[in-house]
């Protein structure tokens, strides 16, 4: 069991109802993205099913915990008051209800709702942005994780617009009367959303919870390995949209190989954290050790593709199999994180107060192990019976039996983080949801948004020897 690090400021923090609505939010797009998978794999969706699994799982689980967790940790990392929690419901509602809208039009292959939709997720999105940056702004200088987070905002700005505009082109011809060729812009707009957008927050996250959680520090190789990725991932990530926009195989090779590099050296940096703790192994660690692999992997395979055609549809996402990278390292990323970040919340303000005056529980005693043991095999197992089904062409029976595997994982994971709230949160489920945007800005007589950092229900700072 390690302490919280003194660093770590929860006075900070929003209240728990703020991300912890987000988070259940996700989790609802995570199992809706499930069952579409499946679905899609048996072919009994008439519509653009892809996009719709694809969108539900992207745009909606993964980029939803993102904003959930930046709105929670920004202001504790930077420790710089939230800009707006009333913004911050606001944001939540327009993306779910924006993605959720897109996923059923693309699933119907109702293409002409496909914008209607698109546009409250757009507003989300830049909510979410502005909020989140004017936050960012208090807070000087910016370390590794918050210049990563910065970047990763600016392409949080960039994406939904690409994709409004792809949207659009549906029902009206924009994209070829401003001579683009949908198919460059396409690509384009998934290179600067899975590389830009959600893997450079990932990145810059995961150099403070995997150093913190396994209680190492960078040192040696790992500090080469980190000044390559700071500059040589962004530029990649960059060379390589723009390269697909632009018809560009040469510059999106380069661009293509830089980020393969360094993703690869950053699977190493993991790993070796992974390696050289000395601390209890959690579900947290567990599921990053699943990205180390996948991370490294994907990278040698991807460094290959990119050399001999970036430009390819196939190549879209690297080399092998798509889940790979989408599983295998954004998803156990998402999966592991929750599995501390959710308990930990919850723990702050139930339990911290009380620490000292009365017995009080761990915060890995919050879930059920059993259950973290038993979606950690059906979500690794799906996810390892999809790769094998993509790179061996097996028959589509397969692949839907493997995402149904995956499926069950995502429920029992769901199921756990849900009893974890009903037991444990000083909130029922429906209080977490449903707040009114009057209640999630600062009550009468307190600081305003720009100001509340310890108002509401935010209870004193964990004390340096809270347990894990």
């Amino acid at each position: 069991m390690s302490a919280i690090p003194g660093a770590v400021d929860t006075d900070q923090q929003p209240p728990m109802t703020v991300p912890l609505r987000h988070f259940l939010v996700g989790l609802g797009l995570l199992v809706a993205g499930g069952v579409a998978g499946v679905l899609d794999a048996l072919g009994a969706l008439p519509g653009l099913s892809v996009l719709a699994h694809v969108h539900l799982l992207l745009a909606g689980w993964v980029c939803v915990t993102i904003m959930g967790a930046m709105v929670q940790f920004v202001p504790v990392w930077s420790n710089a008051a939230l800009h707006s929690r009333r913004l911050a419901t606001v944001q939540l509602w327009l993306v779910a209800a924006g993605v959720g809208g897109m996923a059923a039009s693309f699933a119907a292959g109702a293409l002409g709702w496909v914008h209607a939709f698109g546009i409250l997720a757009v507003l989300g999105f830049w909510t979410f942005v502005y909020n989140v940056g004017r936050t960012l702004l208090g807070a000087r200088p910016w370390d590794v994780t918050e210049r990563h987070f910065a970047l990763a905002l600016g392409f949080f700005a960039v994406v939904p617009a690409m994709g409004f505009a792809l949207a659009m082109d549906y029902s009206v011809p924009v994209l070829s009367s401003a001579g683009l060729a949908r198919p460059r812009v396409s690509a384009a707009h998934a290179t600067l959303a899975v590389f830009g957008a959600v893997l450079t927050t990932v990145l810059g996250a995961l150099y403070q919870l995997a150093t913190m959680f396994t209680q190492t520090e960078l040192h040696g190789v790992d500090r080469h390995l980190q000044r390559f990725e700071t500059v040589g991932y962004p530029v990649g990530v960059l060379a390589l949209a723009t390269g697909r926009f632009l018809g560009s195989a040469p510059l999106a090779r380069g661009g293509g190989l830089l980020v393969a590099v360094a993703l690869l050296g950053f699977g190493v940096l993991l790993a070796r954290r992974l390696v050289e703790t000395e601390v209890e192994w959690t579900p947290m660690l567990s599921r990053y050790a699943v990205v180390a692999v996948a991370m490294v992997a994907w990278a040698l395979l991807s460094a290959r593709a990119w050399l001999v055609d970036p430009l390819s549809r196939t190549a879209l996402l690297g080399g092998g199999p798509r889940h790979l990278l989408l599983f295998g390292v954004v998803g156990f990323v998402v999966l592991g994180t929750l599995y501390h970040v959710v308990p930990f919340i919850v723990w702050v303000h139930r339990y911290s107060d009380l620490l000292g005056y009365e017995q009080v529980p761990m915060i890995d005693d919050l879930y059920d192990d059993r259950v973290a043991a038993a979606d950690f095999v059906c979500i690794l197992g799906g996810a390892a019976g999809l790769v094998l089904a993509s790179a061996l062409s097996l028959p589509a029976l397969v692949a839907a039996g493997a995402g149904a595997l995956a499926t069950v994982g995502f429920a029992l994971f769901a199921a756990n983080m849900l009893v974890v709230v009903r037991e444990h949160s000083p909130h029922s489920l429906r209080g977490v949801l449903v707040t009114r945007l009057a209640e999630s800005g600062a009550p009468s007589g307190a600081p305003t948004d720009g100001q509340q950092g310890a108002a509401d229900d935010t209870p004193p700072s964990a004390p340096d020897d809270a347990p894990r």
